[in-house]
């Protein structure tokens, strides 16, 4: 059930990010990035084997029963992409600040619609 409902989870991030990604103004491009990469993050955590309550690391000496543990893996990888997507969204919201300085739109663009 709960892979289920993680993989639910996964397609709907997933889907909402990339239609996002696709919309005319930058905010909604931005906002569509952050939702595909948590659809990816989730992605990558679900790699390691949905446990819970299971220590990530096996302790020292004898024979271990790897069932018993989590993968620490894809734990620390997926810390390490909250950390580079978050600056990489500060990045994008600077120079969407930019763009829309200079050009006084926020489509992507530069240019608006004719109605």
């Amino acid at each position: 059930m709960m892979e289920l409902v993680l993989s639910l989870a996964i397609g709907i991030l997933a889907a909402s990010g990339t239609w996002l990604i696709l919309r005319p103004r930058t905010f909604q491009v931005i906002i569509g990035l952050c939702l595909l990469s948590y659809a990816v993050n989730l992605f990558i955590f679900s790699m390691g084997r949905l446990t819970v309550g299971r220590p990530p690391i096996m302790p020292k000496g004898g024979f271990v029963n790897p069932d018993a543990y989590a993968d620490p893996l894809p734990q620390a990888l997926v810390l390490t992409a909250i950390v580079i997507s978050f600056a990489t969204t500060a990045l994008f919201l600077v120079v969407m600040m930019a763009s829309r300085g200079l050009t006084g739109t926020d489509h992507v663009d530069g240019q608006e619609r004719e109605p």
